[in-house]
């Protein structure tokens, strides 16, 4: 394939990559862990204000990398902020992702890369994922950049691919704790590939010096024994490269966990972070899943009435991926280094993922990259076999049937069902019934004299708390409560939202003299919304002059 072909082509699924992660970024009611996000940064947006808080919310890149793109939307407070600018930053990064394969152009044959290009662009799990306000499509841009930049240094040693490197490295240790299986498992791809390649020259020269022998036996004379030399020593990294490519990882981490040097401490405590999440990953409890859970919703779900969701044709490509890279005479591959590379990351991977008790869906993605460039080098693996021009016209069916209809899982996980359970991505999110107690309030609000000062009580844990924090942005007179007993003169509240708990202690306040509705926040998770008579007197009477 030629430059301008290629370009065209790689240029083209990007266009659709960005139609399926930018449009309607406001479809899907906030999770609660995206409203968590989003309160810390608007403290950074309204403030200034950023503290790294190592018992929670991650890495600080996700909140620096939003600035720009909230900024540019024009918001200046966080009440102006919505979810389609929050969820911006993801989206463009989860684009910016399949652009960087580009650095592998080099290193693999220019279809292998628009392969995986277009497997990355149409993963309904990548997909999803980069509409999400959280910081694994960042991790996963990082990560990608990391793994190009050091096999680009492996191609061509140099300054600049040696800070790059580290630079993406930095960026990935400042975008999530979980960097660190990235990390191990990137060191042990190498090694083990490393390993392989070794052994296997070995066993050649082997072979080569045992048939030389067998000549020489048979003729009666000596011959040059050309395989049985000593192994190519491997280059040392520069000293100087080294110092680059640290240099510039712990420069970014340095300057984004302090909050740009005004938290001294935040690096420190980056570090001693890692205690709480190891002690998180143990006692995992809602999140404790089996091991096979990531590999069973990447294979095969179906939650009822609902549509069958499967990714079987990247891993089926990745498995022919693996074959031709190990298989000396597999047509169509690149270098199998590389190929071996991505297999060993893969396996190395996922299997730290899969052991580990606390799983949610979307930890995927850093693992899942390893099979969707092994699928690519697959999928030109199969086009450039030999075979009868009837058995390459069904591979070429197979493929496009197999891609479009990735693509219309990917436009049915964030379109169609991208809160319902029957999605396999739909994880303890929200409930479209919770947005419908937001409007009630609203409407309360814009009734009640002190309109956005209106005094709203909310009485509930942590868990049945958010995402209230963030749609209740712009009252500004909100408080929360684990507890009753910790608040007074509940009888004169205009508005009382309870947990489903809570409100059996309040039972005898709440139904004598509240007016009170049901509803749900996320699956068998239910809130209360308590109304003073008197406000809803008044709400009434204002409907009916409607």
């Amino acid at each position: 394939m030629n430059k301008k072909a290629f370009a065209g082509l790689f240029l083209l699924i990007a266009v659709g990559a960005a139609a399926l992660r930018l449009a309607e970024l406001g479809l899907r009611p906030m999770h609660h862990d995206e409203a968590n996000q989003a309160l810390k940064f608007g403290a950074l947006l309204e403030r200034g204000e950023y503290r790294y808080d190592k018992s929670d919310h991650h890495g600080p890149s996700l909140y620096y990398l939003t600035y720009p793109f909230v900024r540019a939307l024009g918001a200046k407070s966080l009440a102006a902020v919505t979810e389609r600018s929050l969820r911006l930053a993801p989206a463009v990064f989860g684009i910016a992702a399949v652009l960087l394969l580009w650095l592998l152009v080099p290193l693999m044959e220019r279809e292998a890369v628009l392969w995986s290009a277009l497997a990355l662009a149409l993963s309904p799990v990548m997909v999803y994922f980069s509409r999400f306000y959280i910081q694994e499509t960042l991790l996963l841009f990082f990560l990608t950049g990391s793994i190009g930049s050091l096999w680009r240094y492996q191609l061509k040693p140099s300054g600049p691919w040696a800070a790059a490197a580290g630079l993406f490295a930095g960026m990935m240790y400042a975008t999530k704790e979980t960097s660190v299986i990235a990390f191990g498992s990137i060191a042990g791809a190498f090694l083990l590939s490393r390993m392989t390649e070794q052994s296997r020259k070995k066993g050649a020269a082997q072979t080569s010096t045992a048939a030389e022998e067998l000549t020489q036996n048979a003729a009666g004379q000596s011959v040059l024994r050309i395989g049985g030399g000593r192994e190519k020593s491997h280059r040392a990294i520069p000293w100087g490269h080294i110092s680059l490519g640290l240099g510039s990882a712990l420069f970014a981490t340095l300057l984004l966990f302090t909050s740009f040097f005004q938290n001294p401490k935040g690096w420190l405590d980056s570090i001693l972070s890692f205690k709480v999440y190891f002690v998180r990953a143990g006692e995992a409890g809602f999140h404790v899943h089996p091991w096979s859970y990531y590999l069973q919703t990447l294979t095969f779900s179906k939650s009822g009435t609902g549509p069958v969701w499967t990714e079987g044709l990247v891993l089926a490509l990745a498995a022919v991926g693996i074959i031709a890279a190990f298989q000396r005479r597999f047509p169509g591959t690149p270098d199998r280094s590389i190929a071996r590379f991505f297999f060993f990351y893969a396996l190395v991977s996922t299997a730290a993922y899969s052991l580990i008790p606390y799983k949610t869906p979307w930890n995927i993605l850093p693992f899942y990259l390893g099979f969707i460039l092994l699928a690519g080098i697959g999928a030109a693996a199969l086009l450039a076999a030999p075979r009868r021009r009837a058995v390459g016209t069904l591979v070429v069916l197979f493929l496009a049937a197999g891609f479009v209809h990735l693509g219309i899982q990917a436009w049915r996980a964030s379109f169609v069902y991208p809160a319902d359970i029957r999605n396999p991505y739909v994880y303890a999110q929200t409930s479209r019934d919770l947005l419908k107690l937001v409007r009630r309030v609203e409407e309360l609000t814009a009734i009640h004299p002190d309109h956005e000062k209106m005094l709203v009580k909310v009485i509930a844990g942590p868990y049945e708390t958010w995402p209230l924090p963030w749609y209740f942005r712009r009252l500004e007179r909100v408080g929360y409560w684990p507890d009753a007993a910790e608040t007074d003169r509940l009888e004169n509240a205009p508005i009382i939202i309870a947990g489903a708990q809570q409100a059996e202690q309040l039972e005898s306040l709440l139904l004598s003299s509240f007016q009170s509705e049901y509803y749900e926040l996320r699956p068998n998770v239910f809130l209360v919304l308590c109304v003073h008579p008197g406000l809803w007197d008044q709400y009434l009477k204002t409907r009916q002059e409607k």
